[in-house]
């Protein structure tokens, strides 16, 4: 392989501050909503259609998920995809746009003003098109195998398309447009972003992440796309079925789930290819600790969802509570924790890389793995693993005592890791 001049090693450095500042302001959109349960647990309420559930709901999945994702993608994408993606002048624009557009958009969920719905969220997706349309530019040339770059090129087009039908969902509870029912399409849009973005990007990456984070060998081979196909192909037809309330909701149901099986089978074999890890690594290793309490919440509500896809299931389901355990697994106890667990080895990388710019490209003092505070990543593991199955429990039982305690578990793991990542970020300036 030739070796790369020096602008181009630049260009793969990660972005210096625009991870950072999507990475706090997703801190404060899910400590806005484990805050708002721990003190008014009941409003989420019986059922989880109602505005006020609504707003919590895209603090965690737009404001959170989506938010960490997007900013986690500025280090992924020069460090794990090797493609460049240099901080601009737009990108911090962007990032304005997606901060108060979320909170608008949270905003008007909250006090029912459906009307402002779309265009608030517009601000949000000139964001994540913006991060789209520079990823999808430079993908062609990643040194990246094609099946990961699949399965990010496939999230940001299924989160454009969630997005444009999430604010077409939100007009027409005010215009009614659509003989189709309002709760119908709102689970086709939940569905969509979550299988089609969230899940699919998680998966994508995680090809690339995973083995960094254990260590172990790279999955290699045309199989890992396989993961990408039965995914797009499961969010597509159950968010069409959804839509429709047609049998085909099993199908799209089968084909997610076989996708995310698709996935666990290669993790099986990384974890069985491990590889010595780094001697500074602190031990126990709790980000990973983190992530694999995550990818477990991953399995459950995937066996979950395909139970529910039946449809004598899903009746029963709906009277029994499974459909808030399904949801609070799917969202909480995977999506959101598999972005702590990430975060913990992302965020020490991110700050020795900034480390080594500020030093003039010369070697930190300290290494990455020791920027982090062990009693800190402990705490946040056990706060976590706590917090959601309460969280999930009460949910199910509409025990609003154990919603607060799970809310309150969760609050603490959220303050607890933003000082974590504020302890990184100070450790990698006196680097």
């Amino acid at each position: 392989m030739a070796r790369l001049t020096l602008d181009a090693r630049l260009a793969l450095l990660p972005a210096s501050s625009i991870p950072l500042l999507y990475f706090a302001f997703a801190h404060v959109c899910l400590a806005s909503a484990c805050g708002l349960l721990l003190v008014e647990p009941s409003t989420a309420g019986t059922f989880f259609y109602h505005p006020r559930m609504v707003a919590l709901v895209h603090l965690v999945t737009v404001g959170w998920i989506s938010g960490s994702i997007l900013g986690a993608f500025y280090i992924v994408g020069p460090l794990a995809l090797r493609m460049p993606l240099r901080e601009r002048a737009s990108d911090r624009a962007a990032f304005a746009a997606f901060a108060a557009g979320t909170i608008g958009m949270s905003g008007a969920f909250w006090t029912g003003a459906y009307h402002l719905v779309a265009w608030l969220s517009a601000l949000v997706m000139i964001a994540v098109l913006h991060v789209a349309v520079r990823a999808w530019r430079g993908l062609g040339g990643a040194v990246a195998p094609r099946p990961i770059k699949l399965h990010v090129a496939l999230a940001f087009a299924n989160m454009a398309v969630a997005g444009m039908f999430g604010a077409i969902v939100g007009m027409n509870r005010v215009s009614g447009w659509f003989a189709w029912s309002p709760l119908s399409l709102a689970y086709a849009h939940a569905h969509l972003a979550a299988i089609g973005w969230a899940v699919m990007m998680a998966v994508g990456l995680g090809y690339r992440l995973v083995p960094m984070v254990l260590p172990s060998r790279m999955p290699d081979g045309a199989s890992t796309a396989i993961s990408a196909v039965l995914l797009e192909a499961g969010a597509v037809i159950l968010a069409v079925a959804l839509v429709l309330e047609s049998a085909w909701i099993v199908v799209g149901g089968f084909l997610a789930g076989g996708g995310i099986a698709a996935f666990l089978a290669h993790l099986r074999v990384m974890l069985r290819s491990r590889l010595p890890p780094p001697a500074e690594l602190p031990r126990p290793d709790w980000p990973t600790w983190q992530t694999r309490a995550a990818f477990a919440w991953l399995i459950a509500s995937a066996a979950i969802g395909v139970s529910l896809s039946m449809p004598q299931a899903a009746e029963a389901g709906a009277r029994n509570g499974t459909r808030w355990i399904y949801g609070t697994a799917g969202l909480v106890g995977f999506l959101s924790q598999v972005v702590i667990g990430i975060q913990g080895r992302l965020l020490p990388l991110h700050g020795w890389y900034r480390a080594f710019q500020a030093a003039g490209l010369a070697q930190p003092a300290r290494s990455a793995h020791s920027l982090g505070s062990p009693a800190l990543a402990a705490a946040v593991f056990w706060t976590w693993t706590a917090g959601v199955p309460a969280l999930a429990a009460g949910f199910a039982s509409s025990a609003w005592w154990l919603v607060s305690a799970g809310s309150g578990l969760l609050l603490a793991g959220v303050v607890l890791n933003a000082a974590r990542g504020w302890s990184i970020v100070r450790s990698a300036s006196a680097a």
